[in-house]
């Protein structure tokens, strides 16, 4: 199968999985050993940006905080910084064009002084599949791919993902898949 890497996945109705209802994930990584993505429309409703910086004794910006997001059920101790940028930070993984993965506290640092990127979003844990794991969802329609946009990472409502991240291909999710039909 051809990598992912930089793609929405995008549950549909048949997501067996009641942690990934109605759930965008950006995939980070997708080869032959797994895949790696973060839900990127699930804000959390315990965490913020500012408890995070406090807990790392870094400086408090004045301007408005962004979510912190909850990326996924594993790892939920592993702080993420998903991001776009024209160059990457050193120690980020280029992930598709112009959108990085950093997990160094030093980036975390330049966002709390105003000096990192614009774009950006703070995410605890991922999603990660095994070997041919993620590939079994998509063939059972637990996803639905496609390309991912900036637009919809990090300009859209975190409650108009789901929808806007499939309406940009004309698919209405909510009911994609409801009509299942033989040629």
């Amino acid at each position: 199968m051809e990598s992912l890497q930089g793609h929405f996945l995008i549950s549909t109705r048949q997501m067996p999985d009641p942690r990934f209802q109605e759930q965008v994930i950006y995939l980070c990584a997708h080869n032959e050993e797994g895949a790696m993505g973060l839900v990127v429309n699930n804000p959390s409703q315990d965490i913020t940006l500012l408890d995070v910086l406090h807990g790392a004794g870094l400086p408090i910006p004045e301007r408005p905080l962004p979510p912190v997001y909850i990326g996924g059920p594993v790892g939920m101790d592993s702080g993420f910084i998903l991001y776009s940028a024209q160059k990457a930070d050193p120690s980020s993984l280029d992930v598709a064009d112009n959108i990085f993965l950093s997990r160094d506290l030093r980036l975390l640092e330049k966002i709390a002084r105003d000096e990192g990127p614009e774009e950006y979003l703070f995410l605890l844990g991922y999603a990660g599949w095994g070997p041919g794991q993620l590939e079994t969802e998509l063939m059972d329609n637990g996803w639905l791919t496609v390309p991912a946009g900036k637009d919809v990472l990090f300009h859209t409502a975190d409650e108009n993902k789901w929808k806007m991240a499939a309406f940009r291909y004309g698919i209405d999710i909510s009911v994609f898949g409801d009509v299942i039909g033989y040629a």
